[in-house]
């Protein structure tokens, strides 16, 4: 395993542990992705009661959960919290508490669609919407079933409204690896993976102190870019080319056929289809930097598409997040081969090899 310092990523606050890298609680520096602009597209009682709470607690807040008849619940880094009717923050449900009723689920629903919902029926029919500033909102409802198949959604009962935040050197740490090969950034959900993976993009493709390599991004949500009819919200560099909206799989292909990427950046990858994109693209020269939903190695390595990736040599290095109050923090770094070799018991002298790296001849630093 790679040694590793712990990087900390926490609303406005990011710093390795004993210092460096620090962001004060400025909202500008969140740029447009903030607790603010994902409280807009919320009904206007909600907004009322939501929008008035100290910048202190909604800087550390993720996502805004809506259940209908139930209270409004907050998640962030120090666990849910709930509101009351006269804005109080609670560990605990209570009586007083904001609940969501059927009116502003439906208001929310209607301003989530920009007032048209039969333009987002395919995203819809997915179970979520993304929306302007890269915000994407988890629906839950009844089913909308044709010839086998869901085709959209009725009677929405839940939205999870998850808040996309630009917070540039969150990478910082991840940066080097990204460069010196394929990288894999793994956690449970809502670790700060798609945090991470946005601002590799940006710094990556020029918008750091680094000189600029041509970037594609993949992005098949709109999570990354959050692009709002073909403008990204969120600021991926200058050097980034964005297939917005794309599979991933025929994402991929497109983008080493077309645009010449040195980096091919994805979300959230794991089917077979996936798996073999990315391949064409490595043996085409494209360096992949690309996410995974796994709370640890082994569940990593149970999933066939992402083992097979390990094993492709797709990925050089894996950073691993951690999740709940270690949201944002990347707690282990392996090098794949390393992670392979202990998982099969082989002796781990054979990882160097993977890894073009001959035990038998001493190492630099």
């Amino acid at each position: 395993m790679l040694p590793v310092r712990a990087v900390v990523l926490r609303g406005a606050d990011i710093h390795p542990e004993g210092g460096g890298i620090h962001m004060a609680a400025d909202q500008s520096q969140l740029r447009k992705n903030s607790f603010d602009s994902a409280v807009s597209f919320l009904s206007t009682r909600l907004q009322q009661a939501l929008l008035f709470l100290p910048r202190s607690f909604t800087v550390q807040i993720s996502e805004i959960r809506l259940r209908l008849g139930q209270p409004v619940a907050l998640c962030g880094s120090g666990g849910i919290r709930f509101v009351s009717v006269c804005r109080k923050i609670t560990m605990l449900p209570g009586s007083e508490s904001l609940s969501a009723a059927r009116e502003d689920l439906d208001e929310t629903f209607r301003r989530l669609c920009e007032y048209s919902v039969h333009s987002c029926q395919n995203q819809i029919s997915e179970g979520f919407l993304t929306v302007r500033g890269g915000h994407r909102a988890g629906l839950c409802g009844t089913a909308v079933i044709q010839e086998g198949r869901v085709t959209g959604m009725r009677c929405i009962a839940g939205i999870s409204l998850r808040i996309a935040r630009e917070i540039p050197g969150a990478a910082d740490a991840l940066l080097p690896l990204a460069l010196s090969g394929g990288l894999l950034l793994t956690g449970a959900p809502g670790s700060g993976k798609t945090t991470m993976l946005r601002d590799l993009a940006r710094q990556l493709s020029g918008g750091g102190n680094h000189a600029p390599h041509t970037v594609a991004v993949v992005d098949e949500r709109g999570e990354l870019a959050g692009s709002w009819q073909g403008e990204r919200q969120a600021d991926l560099g200058p050097c980034c080319d964005v297939l917005d909206g794309y599979p991933k799989a025929p994402g991929i292909l497109q983008a080493v056929r077309t645009l010449s990427p040195e980096f091919i950046i994805c979300d959230e990858v794991g089917t077979a289809a996936e798996a073999q994109a990315l391949e064409e693209g490595l043996n085409a020269g494209v360096t992949m930097v690309a996410t995974a939903h796994a709370g640890d190695c082994g569940e990593l390595l149970r999933r066939p598409a992402i083992r097979r990736l390990l094993c492709s040599g797709a990925f050089r290095s894996v950073a691993m997040l951690g999740s709940g109050s270690a949201r944002g923090c990347v707690q282990k770094i392996f090098r794949a081969g390393d992670l392979l070799v202990e998982d099969s018991g082989i002796d781990p002298a054979l990882s160097d090899l993977r890894d073009g790296r001959d035990p038998a001849v001493p190492q630099a630093g």
